[in-house]
């Protein structure tokens, strides 16, 4: 089964949820979809995802846990496609392929290029820019005196301390650089700065 979103080998069990969405009527299936985004745009209420996926399921006779699952596979195609920056069209060819309906298709795909396109774009990159964000930089000059290894004396170098925070927790970095070598990363450090500015 060749899809665009992913490379990877899928599990049968996702071809086998997608199959199953088949069985539902036009207004579950928007409604799931509606709950679906709802939860894409706003990733950190997994709690309330959880708690509208449990009351649809009792809305309609299915059991939570299977849906959930369900939901688990469905949610690989639409950040899949962001990753990989797809076209409706190619969107829908995957769904097609996973075993789910035209006309459930077309719905879904609209929803991820379209509809939602530009919401669910713009969290992913702030999402991204906010993987290692630097909170603090030290640095300080140093000047060799002489080993085995260098022959010059007086090589001036730099040591550098970066405050990455990852997630809730932060982490040193610690680098060694050539005097040449950090005018470099200063460089490219203020050009990035520059360029966030025009974001902000």
């Amino acid at each position: 089964m060749q899809l665009h979103f992913t490379k990877d080998v899928l599990p049968d069990s996702v071809g086998t949820d997608f199959q199953n969405l088949n069985k539902l009527n036009e207004q579950q299936f928007h409604r799931l979809i509606e709950i679906l985004f709802q939860f894409l745009l706003e990733p950190k209420e997994t709690e309330r995802f959880m708690q509208q996926l449990t009351e649809f399921a009792g809305e309609h006779g299915m059991s939570a846990g299977p849906l959930r699952n369900l939901m688990k596979s469905v949610l690989l195609v639409p950040q899949g496609a962001l990753k990989k920056n797809l076209t409706g069209e190619q969107i829908k060819e995957d769904l097609l392929t996973l075993g789910l309906s035209e006309e459930k298709s077309a719905h879904f795909s609209l929803q991820v290029s379209e509809v939602h396109y530009a919401a669910l774009t713009r969290l992913a990159v702030r999402q991204t820019l906010m993987v290692n964000q630097l909170v603090d930089m030290e640095w300080k000059f140093g000047v060799t005196v002489g080993t085995s290894e260098i022959q010059k004396l007086g090589t001036v170098f730099l040591q550098l301390k970066l405050v990455v925070r990852k997630g809730n927790s932060t982490e040193n970095v610690y680098m060694e650089l050539t005097l040449p070598q950090f005018y470099n990363f200063l460089h490219e450090m203020e050009r990035a700065k520059a360029s966030m500015e025009c974001f902000s």
